[in-house]
Order: structure tokens, then sequence, then C-alpha cells
């Protein structure tokens, strides 16, 4: 046994059973330092977060893009600190870096003129170790994680799988008491991704990982639901815990299981029904169990999902074509989608009624079926009067131009409004995604040269 294992193992009886590690109480973050208009209060990113980790857990952290969990991640690792709320590590208050934290990137975050050893090292250059002590445990973290062998290699002499390999023997190699994973293995392909997963998976159990607990950020429901004791589903806009469900029993996780395919079943229903009361989703013995958030926070500002309209009209031609109704997990696996990339196609559709959400299912609305079928200027007609009858900032732009001696309004006007409720690069990234709805529904014309918006009178919109 390495000599890492042996200094940082899990042997049983080593600490009080389910010891509370960390702790965020009321955590709440606005944006901040990007230049918006601060007239009005800074915009949330995350909105009363509480959170404890015990010893022992294995917690994911699941949510689509905008609900904040990598921003959570690095509250609770002292990278960034709240706007309110306190964050506890063992009873102490958080000041600064969390020294009991490690962690794991997306990004390899390699040094590519290092070698793998000295990359390793580098994780314990704070600790002003003897060098004879640094390079033994540097060996023997390289050899828990697999890389035996690969000591004098550099980065581009590895997969991508291995220089991942090496980020975990980097973090573990400081023996960390949590080890924090900010979406491991979605840079990696499936087959090494699937790898990686079940020997991380196979140290943990076994307690051969110098850690004791661990959390992870992913998007990926099935890496969710095959590898946490815990689970908490954030909701988006702003950041909020909308549930904590349990891990399956470890005998029950793996892919294809009947418990796993409901587990992953449910939680697709919750994230693709983001506004609906959890308890109507929750069938009843998984709703003794989890502990849910039903009060939904308030949303000051309606969010444009940002999607383009020709993914738009494919998903509901495609909807159309299989009887109007379709199961979302299976659409998103059809299609090869993430559910990161599902998420705001499902979202466009509601936000415009032309479907709605039941049950883990997409169902086309009588809009939604007219548009479906379509020709193309009966299509931007269908598109026209929905988008107007429900996007309130398209609403804003086309009064705003009738209502303006030239029929034109400049593109500031909206972005000092939309800057009171998002930061300045959403604000920016919200107004685009207006003017190319807007656009396709010939409500009116964009210069981005000028920054111009400008009413077309001999148009629809007029």
């Amino acid at each position: 046994m390495s000599t890492l294992v042996q200094t940082g193992s899990r042997p049983a009886g080593a600490q009080p059973p389910g010891e509370v590690l960390i702790e965020a109480r009321g955590i709440t973050k606005h944006y901040d330092g990007d230049g918006g208009n601060r007239s009005a209060p800074p915009p949330l990113v995350l909105d009363t977060i509480d959170v404890r980790i015990r010893a022992g857990e294995f917690v994911a952290l699941l949510g689509p893009s905008g609900s904040g969990k990598s921003t959570l991640m690095r509250i609770l690792a002292g990278l960034l600190e709240p706007s309110s709320g306190k964050v506890f590590f063992k009873d102490q208050p958080l000041r600064g870096p969390n020294p009991g934290v490690a962690l794991v990137f997306q990004s390899f975050a390699l040094f590519p003129w290092l070698t793998v050893l000295q990359n390793v090292e580098l994780g314990l250059q704070a600790h002003n170790l003897p060098r004879t002590q640094t390079v033994k445990r540097a060996l023997a973290a390289i050899d828990l994680i697999g890389l035996d062998g690969f000591e004098d290699a550099f980065p581009k002499e590895l997969s991508g799988g291995m220089r991942q390999r090496v980020g975990f023997a980097r973090a573990l190699v400081v023996e960390p008491e949590l080890l924090f994973m900010d979406e491991p293995f979605s840079a990696l392909d499936v087959l090494t991704a699937a790898n990686l997963r079940k020997e991380l998976m196979g140290l943990w159990n076994a307690h051969n990982v110098p850690t004791k607990a661990m959390v992870m950020v992913t998007h990926n429901i099935d890496d969710a639901v095959s590898m946490a004791d815990r689970i908490l589903v954030l909701g988006a806009n702003p950041g909020h815990i909308r549930i904590e469900l349990p891990g399956l029993p470890l005998d029950k996780r793996a892919p294809g299981s009947p418990e796993h395919t409901q587990q992953v079943d449910l939680i697709y229903k919750i994230m693709t029904s983001p506004r609906e009361d959890i308890s109507n989703l929750l069938p009843a013995p998984v709703a003794k169990e989890a502990t849910s958030r039903l009060a939904l926070p308030p949303q000051p500002y309606q969010v444009l999902p940002h999607v383009a309209i020709g993914d738009l009209t494919g998903l509901i031609e495609l909807v159309h074509a299989h009887g109007d109704r379709e199961d979302l997990f299976e659409l998103g696996r059809r299609l090869h989608l993430e559910l990161d990339d599902l998420l705001p196609l499902v979202e466009a559709a509601s936000l415009l009624a032309f479907a709605y959400t039941q049950e883990g299912d997409l169902l086309l609305t009588e809009a939604g079926q007219r548009f479906a079928e379509a020709d193309v200027l009966e299509e931007k007609d269908v598109f026209r009067m929905q988008a107007l009858a429900r996007i309130p900032l398209l609403r804003q732009i086309v009064h705003a131009l009738e209502t303006s001696p030239h029929h034109s309004v400049d593109e500031e006007v909206f972005l000092e409004q939309l800057e009171q409720y998002f930061s300045a690069k959403e604000a920016q990234a919200q107004l685009e995604t207006a003017i190319s709805w807007g656009r396709y529904a010939e409500l009116f014309t964009f210069q981005d040269e000028t920054g111009t918006f400008r009413l077309e009178e001999t148009g629809p919109a007029a």
C-alpha cells in the first residue's frame, strides 16, 4: 500500500460518523465588478443557500447552466466571498481559501513545460516539506491514480484521460479532507470518462483515497445518480436549491437498473419543470426522504434562453411528428443533446407557449401544432403573435420604436434597463437573443454597426 493511502485513508472509527466538515448558512451571491448598472441592487447569482457536507458522503451538485453550481463550490472552497451569509469549516468561520479542500477542474490546468511528477509536486509547494518527502508523496499519488510509469512524461504526451488523472493526483497529494470536482469528466470522451469514473468510485468505496468527503459539480444526471450518496438539484435565475435527494444504495446504482432509470427519470422531470411545485412531481416513497424547497424564489424579470430559431423549429417539428408528445429523456438521447443543451430549447418552447412539460414529457400546445404545420410565412406569423404576447422585452422594444419620433432607438436604452436585473455580460446576451427573435418575427431591424433598432413601417410590425 502506498504512503499516500496509509497516511490519508478513511479507516472505520477514525472520526465520528457524519461529522459536519463544511456548512453554508444563508449564502447569497450577487454579480459584481462587471460594469453593470449599479443604481439598482446587483442581480443575484445565488439566493439563500443552506448546505451541510458531512464526512463519509459523496455529494453531487446538479443543475442547469445559470444555477450557480460552480459559484457555490468556489464559495465553499473559500475562493469567492459570499455577498451575505457565512461558511463554516469544522464549526469555524471560513476566511480565505479553505485549508481542507483540494479541487479538480474541467480543464486539466497542467503546466506543459513540467513533467507529470513535477505537476503533481506543485500541489505540495506551499507545505514546505523536505524534498525527499515531497517526491515520495507525489510518486504515491501518481501510483494511486494509475499513472505509474509516466512520471517523466510531459502533458503533450498524454491522452485527455491521463491528463485528468494528473489533475486528480495533484489534488490528492495534499491529502485533503474534502475533494471538490467541477465537471471533472465533461472534457473527456465517453469511454475515457466512464473508465475514470469507475476507477475513482472504486478507490472511494474501498476507502483508498485520502479524503473524508467528495463534492462534484455536474450537469450530467447519469453521473450524479451513479456516484452520489446525496444529490442537490439546483434551480436557476437566481440559483437556489430546489430539492435534496438521497442517493441510491450502491448495489442499485448501475446504469440500466430499474432504480437508476427511475431516479434519472425523476430528476429529468424536476429539471425540465423549473417553475412547477416539486411536490407535484415526487412519488410518495421519494417525497418521504427528500428535502424540498417548495417555495420558488421570485423572478423579477423574464429570462430569455439563448436559443436559435432554427433549433427551436426543429424541436417542435420533431415532437409534432411523434404525435405532439415526447418523453424528454428519450428526446435528449435521440438528439444526442446534453441536458444543458436540451433545457434551453424546452424553456424557449414553454415561454412562447408552443409547448409545456408534464411528468417528464414535452407536449405541444395548439399554437405549437400550428407552428409545426405552417409554411415559412405562416410560421413567422405564428411566431410573431406568440412573441408579442409572451415576451415583454420584445413588446417594450416595439413600443419604444412606435413612440419614437424617428422610429429608431439606440440599444443602450435597453441595455441599461436589463443591467438592473443581469450582469453586463448577461444583459448583452439577453438583448442579442431578443434581437435574433425580433428579426425573425420581422418586428424590427437592427444595425450592428450603429447599435440601432429601427421599425419597418411597411412591415408586419407596423
